[in-house]
């Protein structure tokens, strides 16, 4: 390839890096707006216009709806849902296994990232084998009651994926990392090639 082919080819390369994910991000948010709305289909409670005779179209009232409606929700958790209704729902949930494994997997996954005690937010170097290490996230931190002492559980997550594996690993192998827990999601969801600092 000649001089002026490898400059094009850098060119477009540069520009694929800036584009790329300003689009993407773009497109993803578009969409999430749109299938709401569309799920929701809020747009005929409006009505119709009576200059053009089409549904009145506001883009991104179905989203703001839901946003609106989960507040409301924490609203109502946090003044009115008394703890004889929370053990009742507990109860109702016990005698439906199916359903209490769902909402519960759902419900702790939730609270690993946004909850009171947020479950991703240790960092952590594993020693593997020999050289070879791990970025991780302590999640259960001793192992006591499960007859393990000494070992904590840390939580790999896969590269481009919110899958993951989760390791049972002794102490002396696990060393806090000096980075914030989002830097180090993104580095490893990122498959290292993140920037952080």
């Amino acid at each position: 390839m000649n001089r002026v082919g490898r400059a094009l080819l850098n060119y477009l390369i540069k520009g694929l890096l800036i584009v790329l994910p300003i689009a993407l991000s773009i497109f993803i948010v578009i969409w999430a707006v749109t299938t709401v709305d569309s799920w929701l289909n809020v747009n005929n409670i409006l009505g119709v216009d009576p200059k053009t005779g089409a549904s009145r179209n506001i883009p991104g009232l179905g989203l703001a709806l839901v946003i609106s409606l989960i507040m409301l929700a924490g609203i109502f958790v946090t003044y009115f849902v008394t703890e004889p209704m929370y053990n009742w729902f507990q109860r109702l949930l016990d005698k439906i296994p199916l359903l209490k494994f769902i909402y519960s997997s759902i419900k702790d996954l939730t609270e690993a990232f946004v909850g009171d005690e947020k479950k991703f937010n240790n960092p952590v170097l594993v020693d593997v084998e020999g050289d070879l290490k791990r970025i991780g996230f302590l999640t259960q931190n001793d192992l006591k009651s499960i007859g393990l002492p000494g070992e904590s559980i840390v939580y790999f997550p896969f590269s481009y994926s919110f899958a993951g594996q989760v390791y049972i690993v002794k102490h002396e192998k696990i060393k806090p990392l000096n980075m914030s827990a989002a830097d180090a999601m993104k580095l490893v969801v990122s498959g290292g090639v993140s920037h952080f600092g």
